[in-house]
């Protein structure tokens, strides 16, 4: 099993399987074979530790990824919320922050669930 930026990727082609490491997509994944001149149609476990090497020293030279990416990320919730703007109190109150409507979509995010509507009236006990 091939282990890149402390993930293992699984034998799959090298653009999807690249796509397990946070911080990088299918996208990013063929850009990365295309620099190397890897061929993107190639598995994981055919890949040669020569090949293996090349990417982990380009994904540790050039891109932000996993923890390094994660903690960036919330500096950057922490700075939005700190400064009190508008983008950092939708944070607070987990409410979405770009934009989206709230009236009847993001359910999930409010934590609203659906009720239905009773009459009010008590039910009786059944004896």
């Amino acid at each position: 099993m091939v282990r890149i930026a402390g993930v293992n990727l699984p034998n799959k082609k090298l653009p999807y399987a690249l796509s397990y490491i946070y911080g990088i997509g299918f996208s990013l994944g063929m850009k990365i074979a295309k620099e190397l001149n890897i061929d993107p149609n190639k598995k994981t476990e055919e890949l040669t530790s020569e090949e293996i090497s090349k990417i982990q020293n380009y994904i540790e030279k050039n891109l932000k990824v996993e923890n390094d990416l994660k903690r960036e990320i919330q500096e950057n919730i922490k700075r939005l919320i700190r400064i009190n703007c508008y983008r950092g109190i939708r944070h607070v109150k987990k409410l979405p922050v770009r934009g989206q409507r709230t009236r009847t979509n993001s359910r999930t995010v409010r934590g609203n669930v659906r009720h239905t509507v009773t009459s009010g009236k008590r039910k009786l006990e059944k004896k």
